[in-house]
């Protein structure tokens, strides 16, 4: 399997077994369809090695470690088990090491597949596979995001209860290590977790936003967020995802008078391989089954308010939409040197209260830059963050390839 692909289960009972040239700690996380568990109870490892429908097996440190899920015993209400693994030794990374997932069906140990996550570095935590229901149907799903933080990260995460454990802890007393703020990451699609940069400092008299609780992670809770430049925030409000119906407003002004400026906003949606799914712009007004919305071209630049505004229904965009990128272009070959006061600005289509916003403050002589980006993280939230990067392309097809690598 490769990350992000997905195969339908052919038994009801199936093992996962993680292998590594280390010893690796496995262990499953039971999820509701908030990307939660429902107490600590949901969190099965080694020292509380069974769970509604889900059990962990000792390897020993002979053999491999394995969570197996029984689907017929899952409870409602679960809709996936996330298997995660990590090193047993304090502190070692993956960095040189290759994890790989045999998942096997239970009854008669028969392979299902195999999945080996691509280029790991500092992570010491990885979700590796999940078993999810869809559609009244199990499947599982190769996984591969890295935490920098450790099983704490994952936890914090999923909303396990994460405790300081005894001065002197026997090997395995403690269920997972202590919480140590999360550490920034690398961005990708397949998905490492987006890069967090330090809260930002709003213009007087707006407050600085708030941190989700346990994540260290700016969120709505405090209202509208001003970032900047490769900020990032949660779109999170009251502990919960903001799955709702979002417009990205984004707006220009002719940086001479008198001049028109003819640009074009766009959005790329992409998947969990950074693999090009759609684009919506003025020539393809509505994507993925109208869950993504073009207001239409605006050829001046002029008047107040947004110029183009796209229409996004977080809650119907498909899984396979994991990333979206909101560019800007100039068609006609003006550079964004004769662009004014442009900015991009996330707002809730159901209130129009404006949640995020981001003004470019500079500019360079390029068509194109890609203003801001969309990703889903695995527990169901959406995050935001400010980008910003010029590129040269003069349409939304040239801005695909460029758009993919900055994810």
């Amino acid at each position: 399997m490769t990350p992000g692909s997905n195969i339908p289960l052919t038994a009801p009972r199936v093992a996962v077994d993680v292998t590594a040239p280390v010893r690796l700690d496995v262990s499953g996380l039971l999820l509701t369809a908030d990307g939660k568990v429902r107490s600590d109870d949901d969190f099965i490892f080694y020292n509380q090695p069974s769970g509604p429908g889900v059990t962990y097996r000792s390897g020993g440190g002979a053999a491999p470690d394995a969570i197996t899920v029984d689907t017929s015993a899952v409870p409602p209400g679960i809709e996936k088990i996330v298997v995660t693994a990590s090193p047993d030794a304090a502190g070692q990374t993956f960095r040189g090491i290759e994890p790989t997932a045999t998942l096997r069906n239970a009854d008669d140990h028969s392979v299902l597949a195999t999945f080996t996550p691509p280029r790991l570095g500092d992570e010491t935590a990885l979700l590796i596979v999940e078993i999810y229901l869809r559609n009244g149907a199990w499947k599982a799903r190769a996984l591969g995001q890295g935490y920098a933080d450790g099983l704490a990260g994952i936890a914090t995460d999923f909303g396990v209860t994460v405790e300081e454990p005894a001065a002197t802890p026997p090997q395995h007393a403690a269920p997972i290590p202590p919480a140590a703020p999360p550490a920034p990451a690398a961005p990708t699609l397949t998905p490492p977790p987006m890069p967090q940069a330090p809260p930002p400092a709003p213009p007087a008299p707006a407050a600085p936003p708030a941190p989700a609780a346990g994540t260290g992670k700016i969120n709505l809770d405090k209202g509208r967020v001003s970032l900047q430049k490769n900020q990032t925030v949660s779109l999170m409000k009251g502990g919960l995802p903001l799955l709702s119906q979002v417009r990205m407003g984004l707006g220009w002004e002719p940086a001479y008078r008198g001049r028109d400026i003819d640009l074009d906003a766009s959005v790329i949606a992409y998947g969990p391989q950074r693999n090009h799914i759609d684009s919506c712009y003025f020539g393809k007004l509505s994507i993925v089954n109208g869950a993504i919305k073009h207001s239409g071209d605006n050829l001046t630049g002029e008047g107040g308010g947004d110029d183009e505004v796209i229409a996004v229904d977080l809650g119907r965009l498909p899984q396979e939409v994991t990333g979206l990128v909101f560019t800007v272009n100039s068609f006609s070959g003006q550079k964004f040197t004769e662009v004014a006061k442009a900015y991009c600005r996330l707002v809730d289509a159901q209130t129009g209260e404006e949640l995020v916003r981001f003004d470019l403050t500079g500019a360079e002589p390029q068509t194109g830059v890609m203003m801001a980006k969309l990703i889903r993280q695995f527990s169901g939230e959406w995050e935001m963050t400010a980008m910003g990067e010029f590129v040269k392309a003069r349409t939304v097809r040239n801005m695909v390839k460029p758009a993919a690598q900055a994810l």
